[in-house]
């Protein structure tokens, strides 16, 4: 991240399931609270939890965006001045609409590893079943998706 404590800026963490990301952004706000800087972390994940999803909206990216603004809004009223987020971002606009937001200026982060240990952790993670075989599948669209983008 750039800039001292009084810049408020955000950060948004992506990479294919399984890579990290909620992880690293948990670290990221132990450190940013032993620099003593406010901030929040949210995990997109959490935010898009709604069944059922529109057929339009299979990932519930408009739920998950507009909870994100109030969620945004509501710690930069109390003061955070950094917001560390984690979840999947597809596609450059899909990043604008993301930092949008947020409303503050926003630093994108991939995460990448070797998909053969990001498999390892969704076989770890999920038990055997339709929902891990969809996240083992997706793995690997999502990761090349990523690569285009």
């Amino acid at each position: 991240m750039h800039g001292g404590p009084a810049t408020v800026k955000g950060l948004l963490i992506t990479g294919t399931v399984g890579v990290g990301k909620t992880t690293t952004a948990r670290v990221i706000g132990e450190q940013l609270q032993k620099l003593g800087i406010p901030h929040a972390v949210i995990d997109l994940d959490e935010l898009a939890r709604g069944w059922p999803a529109p057929a339009e909206d299979p990932f519930n990216m408009e739920l998950e965006l507009t909870n994100l603004a109030s969620m945004a809004k509501n710690y930069r009223a109390a003061g955070a001045m950094r917001v560390v987020v984690s979840g999947v971002v597809e596609s450059r606009a899909a990043a604008r609409r993301y930092e949008a937001a947020i409303a503050m200026p926003m630093n994108l982060c991939r995460l990448k590893t070797d998909l053969e240990r990001v498999r390892a952790r969704l076989t770890e993670r999920h038990v055997p079943g339709p929902l891990r075989d969809w996240h083992l599948r997706r793995s690997g669209e999502l990761d090349l998706v990523l690569d285009e983008v």
